[in-house]
């Protein structure tokens, strides 16, 4: 007899190809409505199911992991970032975790360079006056913007994604610096032009637009504060596609609007859906609803790595892309 399919429970709607392919392979539930879990739903489903597959919008820490039955034994995370997950407490209680790295590098790089010309150019200016209708006609002085060529980018978090936006940025002609817990290999600099700056207070004061690629961890949490930000040129820019915890939002906020930043480009923010009003009301801002990996290429490839990871582990290996301790 063929051994019996796997539980899996999935906490958001993925796209319909993968559903499809999940609910050949697995015992699946699938969330129908798209709506995001309570706690108590997926304590739940924590209970019943072999194999979780949550979403960045599913907060799992120890508390929730304390209700997990002893069915569980996977987190398999739909997304490459994990810090909505107690991993080590995960651990202990001998669940793995694994998540989607690589495939979203090049989306959020190409949305990072979006941003870094939607801010720097003034879209926004732009599109609210054609959407109100009251645009005159060219003028000479009209929506003047910063050129973004010659400018400094100081890339925060020099991994896939921040190698990715260096590429990208340096054929827009811009010079490349960044700042990274380890210096990266000699001939990934050769390549990219890019200086490393062992201290980020020095590299902040020199730049004109800081790119934000860095994970939210404890070490990264606030990273940016206030103190690290008035570093920063008056006339500098700030785009974040990573995650919104590494900058003290409300310091952030404050400085933008007394004009002590150009300007910032965010696609995350420190409290999730709930944005600071001040921010949606600046004009030197370009605001999106984490869009840094919605290409429907993008989102396919992740729901393929999560099948990988959970037909691995029912083969009884270790899923390819377990989170591990060296990784948090």
């Amino acid at each position: 007899m063929p051994a019996p399919k796997l539980s899996v429970v999935v906490t958001r709607r993925l796209p319909e190809v993968v559903e499809t392919r999940l609910k050949e392979l697995f015992d699946v539930e699938l969330n129908e409505t798209d709506e995001p879990f309570t706690r108590g739903q997926l304590a739940a489903a924590m209970q019943r199911a072999d194999v979780l597959v949550p979403t960045l919008t599913d907060v799992i820490d120890a508390a929730l992991l304390a209700q997990a039955g002893d069915k569980l034994k996977l987190i398999a995370n739909y997304g490459a970032g994990f810090d909505h997950i107690d991993v080590q407490t995960a651990r202990q209680r001998g669940i793995l975790v694994s998540n989607t790295p690589g495939v979203l590098t090049d989306d959020t790089a190409d949305m990072t360079m979006a941003l870094i010309l939607a801010v720097m150019r003034g879209f926004k200016k732009g599109l609210h006056i054609m959407e109100s209708g009251e645009w005159g006609g060219w003028s000479p002085t009209a929506f003047l913007g910063s050129r973004v060529g010659g400018k400094r980018l100081g890339i925060l978090g020099m991994g896939r994604i921040g190698q990715a936006v260096a590429r990208r940025a340096k054929a827009f002609g811009l010079q490349i610096h960044y700042h990274n817990r380890k210096r990266v290999h000699p001939d990934i600099e050769a390549e990219l032009e890019a200086t490393y700056w062992e201290s980020l207070d020095q590299m902040l004061s020199r730049v004109d637009i800081l790119s934000i690629n860095c994970p939210h961890t404890p070490a990264t949490y606030h990273l940016l504060n206030a103190r690290r930000l008035k570093l920063m040129k008056k006339t500098a820019y700030i785009v974040n596609t990573s995650r919104g915890e590494v900058i003290d939002e409300n310091a952030f906020t404050r400085m933008l609007r007394a004009g002590e930043l150009a300007g910032a480009g965010l696609d995350v923010f420190e409290k999730g859906p709930d944005v600071n009003p001040r921010l949606r009301e600046l004009e030197n801002t370009v605001l999106l609803p984490h869009m840094g990996s919605a290409t429907e290429e993008g989102r396919i490839e992740m729901g393929e790595k999560v099948i990988i990871n959970i037909k691995t582990f029912a083969d009884g290996h270790r899923p390819p892309d377990q989170v591990v301790p060296s990784m948090l």
